[in-house]
């Protein structure tokens, strides 16, 4: 970015650099003064001159980086609700057969919603002890930590891709869920972690690792469908699969590594410290030092973001209320020919991959507009309006029915454009409010903000993987 770009008055300017000069300075806290999202707490001027300017992302290697740890941010949960062919063969009646033949199970039927709720419960305490850790432990910590937990947590399921678990199904159905409770937790110490950084950066930084998130579900299921066309095997095709997890999750840690060595990334940092030193030494000695311990003021992030918070919980409740449990479990309705393309293919490319690519689309057209603004009503209204998603894939053609027996949708173009919308529309209307939040609100809250508005992001997808347990069984 340029060194002469004007602040922009209508949101919190702590990623745009200061103009040179004190009476510059002033005009450009004056615009802020005036703005609607003005600082909710005291001005600081005492920004150090070599923070004021901004070096050039070279290569936009930052962009990649934050990219790339969107990617790995969702990847193991991507990875483990797209694996279905693999879980349903582990917790099948007849692993010891190869998966051939009838294999469903009780543990089987439902998975999917189980798995949800395993992902997104623990999902929500975490982001909770994210919130009180902002100020006590260093971002280093808690993403480095929580990368290395994923890591051994997949380890393991690689491992046990090989392991004949046909005599302990129930045991290894809840070990699984444990797994990915505890990689669900850590994924999303990291991504709010991440965000929370992200916040400090340009929006453009903080629409790479969102677009990054959408990235990693559309790697997954191009994996899984790469995977089924390739490996005779489910066990061969599974053990690949979680193999190239392994493999994204280390690089995720190096390229992590790599992000202070880079001046672009040191040079925001830099002035997210020196606005937070601004802070502390404005309260006083004594005042400053409990500041920097202590859990940050909620009120006014949630005067400023509860309306954009509201709206990622609303958008991320209802797409998980559908997917993956209810958009996976619906089939072809030409299965019976027999054919690739109704059998193994159509629901990992109707269902997860192209919910996925359209989400990545939804995602990556806020790079390039970004209507409605922060404000408008029009964005809760259309939020709002997605609710008419979760009917019309339920009367999909869904299999089994055990109680809602009427099928509406009688042909498979229908889950294809539903899937499709619920994707773009989850990825634009879900991004939005999460690049808006940390720039509503004063600098010095930024990183907290991108933790509170996880927060909102992961309750929506708890409370809705709960939702989608009740749906699944009133079909």
């Amino acid at each position: 970015m340029d060194g002469t770009e004007p602040v922009q008055p209508s949101l919190n300017s702590s990623y745009v650099p200061t103009v040179f000069g004190n009476h510059d300075v002033s005009e450009d806290e004056e615009k802020e003064d005036e703005s609607p999202s003005a600082s909710l707490l005291p001005k600081h001027s005492s920004v150090p001159l070599a923070v004021r300017y901004s070096p050039e992302d070279s290569y936009c290697l930052v962009y990649i980086i934050f990219f790339l740890m969107g990617i790995g941010s969702l990847l193991p949960w991507n990875f483990f609700i797209t694996a279905k062919h693999y879980w349903l063969y582990k917790l099948s009646n007849n692993t010891h057969h190869g998966g051939s033949g009838d294999q469903r199970s009780d543990l089987s039927d439902y998975f999917e919603s189980y798995l949800a709720i395993a992902s997104t419960v623990p999902s929500v305490l975490c982001l909770i002890l994210n919130y009180v850790l902002v100020n006590r432990l260093s971002p280093n910590v808690r993403i480095l930590s929580s990368l290395f937990v994923i890591l051994l947590v997949f380890v393991v399921t690689t491992v046990l891709v090989k392991v004949d678990v046909s005599d302990c199904r129930v045991e290894f159905f809840i070990g699984t869920l444990a797994c990915v409770a505890v990689v669900s937790g850590a994924s999303n110490l990291f991504s709010g972690s991440v965000f929370g950084i992200s916040g400090h950066f340009p929006m453009r930084i903080s629409q790479a690792l969102i677009s990054g998130q959408a990235m990693g579900g559309t790697l997954s299921a191009v994996a899984s469908v790469i995977d089924l066309a390739v490996a005779e095997d489910v066990t061969d095709s599974a053990l690949a699969y979680f193999l190239t997890a392994d493999v994204f999750i280390l690089l995720c840690i190096i390229t992590y590594l790599l992000l202070p060595k880079l001046a672009y990334s040191r040079h925001y940092m830099l002035a997210a410290t020196c606005t937070s030193a601004g802070a502390i030494s404005e309260g006083g000695g004594a005042a400053g030092t409990a500041s920097t311990v202590s859990v940050p003021p909620l009120q006014p992030i949630l005067r400023k973001t509860w309306v954009l918070g509201l709206s990622v919980f609303y958008v991320f409740f209802i797409s998980i209320m559908v997917f993956p449990a209810v958009s996976s479990g619906i089939q072809s309705v030409h299965k019976d020919s027999g054919s690739p393309w109704t059998t193994t293919y159509f629901v990992p490319l109707t269902s997860f991959l192209l919910y996925n690519v359209a989400d990545f689309c939804g995602r990556q057209a806020t790079a390039w507009l970004q209507v409605p603004g922060p404000t408008s009503r029009v964005l809760p209204a259309l939020v709002l309006c997605r609710s008419i998603m979760v009917p019309l894939l339920m009367f999909c053609n869904y299999q089994p029915r055990d109680h809602l027996h009427t099928v509406l949708f009688t042909h498979d173009a229908y889950p294809v454009v539903f899937n499709c919308l619920l994707g773009l529309s989850n990825g634009y209307l879900g991004t939005l409010p999460m690049i808006y939040g940390p720039k509503v609100v004063p600098r010095e809250l930024a990183e907290a903000t991108g933790v509170v508005m996880s927060f909102f992001l992961t309750l929506g997808l708890a409370i809705g993987s709960a939702f989608s347990v009740l749906i699944v069984h009133c079909i």
